[in-house]
């Protein structure tokens, strides 16, 4: 595996993983993972206010993380990278491997999301 060097700028990593932060854009890519679907399909589905969906679907957007087509009146919304479920993937076998100790974590845990 190729490492970066500690001069390595990583500031677009951060603001990648930022933009992963929130649970309701997570659980928007991992819908969109498995096919497309339009902001009422999300609202339903995942039982999210159609203004919180379109929020965090523009600033997935404007990372280019997902893609929109349109058809008649409607948008349908898809990954625009499928790799992004590499990085799921690996981040449950990271969360396996760590026993979940990040849910423990003052900055970041369940306790300090709540």
């Amino acid at each position: 595996m190729a490492m970066t060097s500690p001069t390595h700028d990583v500031s677009a990593a951060a603001a990648l993983f930022h933009s992963l932060s929130d649970p309701s854009r997570l659980r928007i890519l991992q819908r969109l993972a498995e096919s497309e679907a339009r902001v009422t399909d999300l609202t339903a589905e995942l039982g999210l206010a159609q203004s919180t969906v379109s929020k965090h679907l523009a600033c997935l957007r404007d990372c280019r993380l997902i893609d929109s087509r349109t058809e008649g009146r409607q948008s349908f919304y898809r990954l625009e990278h499928p790799e992004v479920i590499d990085l799921f993937e690996a981040a449950e076998t990271l969360l396996e491997q760590t026993g979940h100790a990040v849910a423990l974590c003052p900055n970041y845990g369940a306790e300090a999301a709540s």
